[in-house]
């Protein structure tokens, strides 16, 4: 008896082993759900609830939040795209909040699960009454990275004197992030590459260089690499830090390809005019502060000398959810298909 049994878990392990196999062989199939931003927005019970908008868009004060954060992008967008817009109303920013969700055909592997979720934007020109296309990725989030940032990466470091990254952090992360970037279902509904714009790191110096573009400002080198810039320099992406006219911090701009020659003009401003926004109500202290940054320019979240929006923004909500989505995503995602992910990105070719 004890035999027989031995042989049937051998070969239900190889059948197993077998639909991990057929699982892999073709990348996970991506499916967009496209959302409206505007003031009557409503966050849907699939949407990660840490995403900026999504906590703007909550309480008695979110219509008028939102219609304030809007109000502001459309204004930077304006002053930043000044010519032959000489009443600084031409331009009209509309925002899609794009849901990306990852599955496979194979009946034994993943099924609709949530992966990344990001701002994309699109620009009306009242004068031609002609939509132009904007840029992807603003706003980027995903629950694998809420996981490896609240859960994994706390985790490791528990109890230790010092700091210390996990081995392979991000590595699966950055596998998704370019299977989806480099799939059919990206390339049908965008043009260009995403670029993702973040704050830069608080415990890191700038040094501005003599270099000034035209759009995104003088350009700021840093003193070393923070988690954040290797954590996604495996999604393939590298970063230049800009300060953009009338700015009064720089911006770490995330990008494959070329960040000055890919993206036109109207379209980098897109980016900078969404997410300097946000930055302004998420971190004040740096990105709406009452003094310029100076040559050699090390941000503080400490900073005291600094004015508030007029949008309510909750950062204590924001992060404990985050916690509580990387739990969603390390139960949900990670533990039941942890042998498929493995074998999945141990096969695939970056």
């Amino acid at each position: 008896m004890e035999a027989i049994t031995s042989e049937n878990s051998k070969v239900n392990e190889q059948k197993y082993m077998e639909n991990i196999q057929n699982t892999i062989k073709d990348d996970f199939v991506f499916t967009l759900k496209s959302t409206c931003l505007n003031e009557n927005y409503h966050p849907s019970s699939q949407t990660r609830l840490t995403t900026n908008f999504a906590n703007l868009a909550r309480g008695d004060n979110r219509q008028q939040n939102l219609r304030n954060a809007l109000n502001m992008i459309n204004n930077r967008f304006n002053a930043l795209a000044h010519l032959n817009n000489p009443k600084a109303d031409r331009y009209l920013v509309e925002l899609e909040i794009i849901t990306v969700t990852m599955s496979t055909d194979d009946k034994n592997g993943i099924n609709n699960l949530p992966l990344i979720e990001v701002l994309k934007t699109n620009i009306f020109d009242r004068k031609t009454s002609q939509h132009i296309e904007g840029i992807a990725g603003n706003n980027f989030s995903s629950y694998v990275r809420d996981y490896d940032f609240s859960i994994l990466l706390i985790e490791h470091n528990k109890n230790k004197s010092d700091f210390c990254i996990p081995e392979n952090f991000g590595d699966l992360h950055g596998k998704l992030y370019k299977c989806f970037v480099s799939s059919a279902t990206y390339k049908e509904h965008f043009k260009m590459p995403p670029i993702i714009c973040l704050s830069v790191s608080s415990n890191k110096t700038y040094t501005r260089t003599e270099y000034q573009h035209p759009v995104l400002g003088f350009e700021y080198l840093q003193d070393q690499y923070s988690i954040t810039d290797e954590y996604f320099s495996k999604m393939g992406l590298k970063v230049r830090f800009f300060m953009p006219p009338n700015s009064v911090a720089p911006m770490a701009f995330y990008h494959s390809g070329d960040l000055l020659a890919d993206y036109t003009d109207l379209g980098l401003i897109s980016s900078i005019s969404t997410m300097e926004t946000f930055q302004k109500i998420y971190r004040p202290e740096i990105y709406n502060a009452n003094s310029v940054a100076g040559k050699i320019y090390q941000p503080s979240l400490k900073h005291e000398d600094y004015s508030l929006t007029r949008v309510v923004y909750d950062r204590e909500e924001r992060s404990r959810l985050a916690v509580e989505q990387g739990k969603y995503a390390e139960e949900h995602f990670i533990k039941p298909y942890q042998n498929i992910l493995e074998q999945w990105a141990a096969k695939f070719a970056s």
